[in-house]
């Protein structure tokens, strides 16, 4: 009698689980537009891979266009649509602290994405390695410099992230960590206001104004800011352009390497990182404990190396391994310069 119950009550908690499974809600809230990678590759790739684990899954996806108070009021939104795990890209990553703490009071689970948020733990983080990033795209700017015989104590401009955007400060670190220990020295450093490429632009442009020739290399922190920095030295007359770095792997930036205006980006396809907060989210719907690799701001952490691409292995790192197709990048006055490069 008493391993019958039991049996009876395994298959009930075994059909619970399957119901929670099947229908169970989740939300995927990103902060901004200004950079098109939510829209065209982490969303995709998070809506894919929850097709796969779990079709009958119900999938809510916002975008804060870069409004704090909006995203406030998609996190209570999808939390009264009944969602029970939220993967949250922050447009504040203070201000995100309180959301947290709202959806820990209703049973709610918070997967952090992308960008961490420092002041209360979430219940999982999923990135790149930002601080990695901005050293890397750094150190590559730096080795150039210095292959190309650029003097030691010539300057650099440093152009960051969002000054709301916790993440931005790993890749700034990173930057910083790197140019700290070159033998160049940063001429100025400007965050950029909700990874705006106009303010950045801006800001590049009184720089130009201010420093001229003595600009002998630019370290943006992604390639919305570094196509800025570039628009802005064209605008100037600057000629032959200062290396740039960048990051995203965007195909604005893409076609800017291949075209030798912008030094290096990162290629780090979002969908990679997409995917792994799918997997988190379901194994937290499930009751189970994500498996973290590390541990950032005392949260359970799992991130990713990314690849830094320059023209030397842009046709190995994004165009063989599929990353993008000559197809969407070689057009119009690229496509010399693709086939040059053997990119065809």
């Amino acid at each position: 009698m008493t391993q019958t119950r039991f049996l009876a009550a395994s298959v009930l908690a075994i059909a619970s689980a399957t119901v929670a499974h099947a229908e169970a809600t989740v939300a995927f809230l990103m902060p901004d537009q200004a950079s098109t990678r939510y829209e065209q590759h982490d969303y995709p790739g998070f809506k894919a891979a929850m097709d796969k684990l779990c079709p009958d899954c119900t999938v809510i996806y916002q975008n804060a266009n870069a409004d704090v108070a909006l995203q406030q009021q998609q996190f209570n939104s999808v939390i009264a649509q009944g969602a029970k795990v939220i993967v949250l890209d922050p447009v504040d990553s203070s201000a995100a602290a309180a959301l947290v703490q709202i959806a820990h009071s209703q049973d709610v689970q918070v997967v952090a994405y992308d960008r961490p948020i420092p002041d209360v733990p979430a219940d999982f983080y999923v990135s790149f390695d930002n601080e990695g990033i901005g050293r890397a795209i750094a150190q590559s700017l730096v080795d150039h410099l210095k292959a190309s015989g650029v003097a030691e104590g010539e300057g650099v401009l440093q152009i960051n992230g969002s000054p709301t955007d916790a993440a931005a400060g790993l890749i700034r670190d990173g930057i910083d960590s790197a140019l700290d220990n070159s033998a160049y020295k940063t001429l100025s450093e400007f965050d950029t206001p909700d990874w705006a490429p106009p303010k950045a632009q801006e800001w590049a442009a009184g720089q130009i104004t201010r420093f001229g020739p003595e600009i002998k290399g630019i370290v943006a922190a992604n390639d919305g800011t570094a196509g800025g920095a570039i628009a802005a030295m064209k605008a100037a007359g600057v000629d032959p352009l200062p290396p740039v770095t960048g990051n995203d792997a965007t195909i604005a930036a893409l076609q800017l390497i291949i075209a030798g205006d912008q030094y290096n980006t990162i290629s780090k396809p979002s969908e990679i990182v997409a995917e792994a907060a799918a997997e988190v989210a379901m194994k937290l719907v499930n009751g189970e404990e994500p498996e973290a690799t590390t541990t950032l701001y005392d949260t359970p952490s799992q991130l990713f190396v990314p690849a830094v691409v320059t023209q030397e292995n842009i046709k190995a790192e994004i165009f063989d391994k599929g990353i993008q197709t000559a197809a969407e990048v070689c057009t119009g006055e690229y496509a010399d310069p693709c086939a040059e490069l053997g990119i065809e």
